[in-house]
């Protein structure tokens, strides 16, 4: 009679939990995934342009630190709203640090830099984030060995990114400004090391108040950046294709895309989301080309092509990932096993 009832309750539990994980559950996270890594790879891609066309008018520092304090206020406005408890002083602190190295480094190198080299360049440069997350796993958290799949992957990237900045006019291309070159590398690996950390990093568990909080902290020291190098604004010289092109980076390219970028990282891999570091060099290509007037040049095409190689090579290889899945599912079989032999003991 215990058998029968022992027999009867695994049965309803496993009747109960079966629908928990099923096909639509499984069907609305691939959606979101999809929905998620499609803003990253084209919104992202588009916001090179966007942010050349805003620093038009508008210097620099000022216009990422604005787009990223209103769009971060935004978001935790919105979250806070939603009922999302309060944060706490250290998980804000932890924000702080974030907001330092994805914006102040990240977007600030980018901005500046973006007033000497072309929007597509800087796309391409900033396609060496892969490299430097892989690297960084490698080193810290040993979960990326160095393979030589790996290795070919790094000499191919950093090829690349020598070819590009190379001054002297190779292949029939333009030269690419040194300085403008060097501190959109530094922005990069200030970006990879935030990404890296911010997957275990202590902040809220909703990924929109997260990244509010990061984008607000960031938006700060950009800000307090630009009040230190003098920039002066004058509203009324801001013109319309800049204006139109800030509002795009605050709605899409922070509010949306940023949200979007901390969900993924929690739910995968930072390097599995640095993939969207060689889409996003076609896209802003594709957009400079089309929108923006910016040439192809025999160079420009053979480094897209370098560095993509090379970025594929080293973010396609996740073996770790697949491994310890694997592990995990191998362990809850061994204890629905054990489960079961303990249950029929008690015949």
């Amino acid at each position: 009679m215990l058998t029968l009832n022992l027999k009867s309750l695994i049965g309803r539990d496993c009747r109960f939990r079966k629908p928990i994980g099923g096909k639509a559950s499984g069907l609305k996270l691939n959606i979101k995934m999809i929905l998620a890594f499609g803003a990253v790879y084209f919104i992202w891609g588009s916001t090179y342009l966007a942010i050349r066309f805003a620093i038009e008018t508008i210097p620099p520092f000022f216009m990422m630190g604005c787009r990223s304090l209103l769009a971060g206020g935004i978001l935790y406005i919105w979250a806070r709203l939603r009922g999302e408890e309060r944060p706490q002083p250290t998980q804000w602190l932890t924000a702080a640090v974030l907001g330092v190295l994805l914006f102040v480094g990240g977007h600030g190198a980018l901005a500046w830099s973006e007033q000497v080299v072309s929007s597509g360049v800087a796309a391409l440069m900033s396609a060496t984030t892969p490299i430097w997350m892989i690297l960084l796993q490698a080193l810290l958290h040993h979960d990326n060995p160095l393979t030589g799949r790996v290795i070919i992957g790094l000499v191919s990237g950093f090829f690349g990114v020598v070819l590009l900045a190379e001054p002297s006019k190779v292949l029939g291309g333009l030269p690419v400004d040194l300085i403008g070159a060097s501190v959109l590398l530094f922005g990069t690996l200030s970006w990879s090391v935030g990404a890296v950390y911010v997957k275990n990093a202590n902040l809220p568990k909703s990924s929109t108040l997260a990244a509010g909080m990061n984008l607000m902290c960031g938006g700060g020291g950009l800000l307090i950046l630009s009040l230190l190098s003098s920039e002066t604004v004058a509203l009324t010289s801001v013109s319309l294709r800049s204006l139109a092109s800030f509002l795009y980076l605050i709605a899409f390219g922070s509010i949306i895309t940023f949200t979007a970028y901390i969900w993924l990282i929690k739910k995968t891999s930072p390097a599995q989301v640095s993939t969207h570091a060689f889409v996003n060099p076609v896209i802003a290509i594709l957009v400079g080309w089309l929108a923006g007037g910016e040439p192809l040049s025999p160079r420009i095409i053979t480094t897209t092509l370098l560095m993509v190689i090379g970025v594929a090579a080293i973010v396609t290889q996740n073996p770790t990932t697949q491994s310890s899945m694997d592990k995990l599912k191998h362990g809850k079989t061994i204890s629905n096993k054990k489960l079961l032999k303990r249950l029929s003991s008690l015949k």
